[in-house]
């Protein structure tokens, strides 16, 4: 039997679950480590680190616990999510480093994942917290909401990024809960300013982009992890085919769902030859450095764009086996050694510039390599819906 888009891709049950249970296998080995504690962002010579509940991250590894129990139902990795609920709940009442816009990345696969699969009220309620101060960071007259820092900060003001795409679902999640249209007010305005300024003419996104917060008029683009402000980094494509795919799920505007596609065009033709991407588009020998991370959100991002597709649409096609190649190679050369990491995913890239993460494991490449073989197992609603 076929997992979905069987009109297309050529993955077989038995093919997806045993690459599930390499991935898992590989998050049971890790689960010792971070029952009171999370994985820093990136590993260190293969090891992540523990950390308290304080990074942008902490989310992916507390999500990819939910999806596990999806996966395999077993009450292990449902008690250990559970387990980490209040401290998300703590963290967003004390505002314990919540000065972001990541509260989406946070509070979407933690909370409302847990509110939505087990009804925890206590999840529900950090979940509207968090969507709370994520629109207070919305500006009304640049009508964008901005990425980092005190909404004061001249250097930070009226700049948005292209990842906040990802966070707008817990925007758009909270009127759907509240009846509160201010909400997915917001997130519609901003995904519009990003669709109209983070891409480019031809389809490449930039990393981030100020707008003038007196006037509203945009102002330029410019990069911070990627290779240079003309270039097109690839962790930041991939939010943007992920997210304005996401964008079409909550608004139903087909614009979005074609841009999604224009973006994914643009990836897939800047590819190396086994389909991984390296950290920047700029770059696509085979001898660059890669980001596995990056190809594991352009995976969810290809699936979700394809499932919105028509199957007379040869882009179905054409993005859904796309996905399933880039998931068969980072089976066969990406996944972590069994021995020596607490990873899943290896060779990705945290921050090149800064030299943070390079060819290592990034916990948000482990969170979204397991949704994407959740995607291709079953007809799943993500906790992004």
């Amino acid at each position: 039997m076929a997992t979905i888009f069987p009109d297309h891709i050529l993955l077989e049950q038995a093919q997806a679950d045993a690459m599930i249970d390499r991935a898992i296998a590989r998050l049971d080995r890790a689960m010792p480590d971070f029952q009171d504690a999370w994985p820093a962002p990136s590993s260190e010579d293969g090891m992540y680190p523990a950390i308290g509940n304080v990074e942008w991250t902490n989310g992916f590894w507390t999500g990819m616990l939910w999806l596990a129990w999806q996966l395999r139902g077993e009450p292990r990795h449902r008690r250990a999510a559970a387990r980490q609920i209040e401290s998300f709940a703590d963290r967003v009442e004390r505002r314990i480093a919540v000065d972001h816009h990541d509260l989406g990345f946070l509070y979407t696969l933690s909370c409302t994942a847990a509110w939505r699969l087990t009804s925890d009220p206590l999840a529900r309620a950090a979940a509207l917290d968090a969507a709370a101060l994520l629109l207070s960071r919305y500006d009304p007259i640049a009508t964008v909401i901005q990425a980092w820092g005190d909404m004061r900060d001249p250097k930070q003001r009226g700049r948005m990024i292209i990842d906040c795409n990802l966070n707008l679902p817990l925007l758009w999640w909270a009127t759907a809960e509240t009846g509160d249209a201010d909400y997915a007010r917001a997130a519609s305005a901003h995904v519009a300013q990003a669709a109209r300024y983070l891409v480019r003419p031809d389809h490449s996104t930039f990393h981030t982009y100020y707008m003038n917060t007196e006037t509203g008029a945009p102002c330029f683009g410019s990069t911070h992890q990627g290779f240079s402000d003309a270039s097109c980094w690839a962790r930041g494509q991939a939010w943007g085919i992920y997210g304005f795919a996401l964008a079409f799920r909550h608004t139903g505007d087909p614009a979005y769902l074609t841009l999604a596609g224009r973006l994914a065009d643009y990836m897939l033709d800047r590819l190396p030859h086994d389909g991984i991407c390296c950290w920047d588009l700029i770059f696509t020998g085979d001898e660059d450095v890669r980001d596995s991370s990056a190809a594991a959100i352009a995976a969810c991002g290809l699936l979700e764009l394809a499932g919105f597709l028509p199957v007379s649409d040869a882009g179905r096609g054409r993005y859904a086996n796309a996905a399933v190649r880039m998931l068969v190679e980072l089976d066969r050369t990406y996944l972590a050694p069994e021995k020596g990491s607490n990873g899943i995913l290896a060779h990705g890239v945290y921050h090149w510039p800064n030299g943070v993460g390079v060819d290592e494991c990034c916990i948000w490449g482990d969170y979204f390599y397991l949704e994407a073989l959740m995607r291709v197992r079953s007809d799943w609603l993500p906790y992004w819906a």
